[in-house]
């Protein structure tokens, strides 16, 4: 089982599927992962060799941000409205949604589970 950027790739999957596993790549850059490392895009990946894992490391490393380098980035970005105040920093503050959604019906997603209120007699 191969072991890239600290994910073990899921077993007797084609290559850009496969990396897709790993926090920060999706379609696209699976592909283009692939093709700078010269992988066929059809190998699957119990078929890799240690220098093929090797190539593949060394291109995420040197091009692409993935994993906890991208979730602490993403979190500092977090952090970072939230201290400034911002209306986007307030809604991750408040736990809504930050880019427009209506909030009145849904957004049940960042609002959790409803609390429904208790009605007196």
């Amino acid at each position: 089982m191969a072991r890239i950027a600290g994910v073990d790739l899921p077993r007797n999957k084609r290559m850009e599927i496969a990396l897709q596993s790993i926090y920060g790549i999706g379609p696209h850059v699976a592909v283009d992962v692939c093709q700078k490392a010269g992988i066929p895009l059809g190998k699957k990946s119990d078929e890799l060799t240690e220098t093929d894992i090797v190539r593949i490391r060394e291109v995420l490393e040197n091009q692409y941000k993935v994993e906890g380098d991208l979730r602490r980035q993403v979190a500092m970005d977090i952090k970072r409205l939230m201290d400034l105040g911002c209306y986007r920093g307030l809604r991750h503050r408040k736990g809504l949604p930050c880019r427009g959604q209506r909030t009145h019906t849904n957004a049940r997603t960042r609002k959790g589970p409803r609390r429904t209120a208790i009605k007196k007699k």
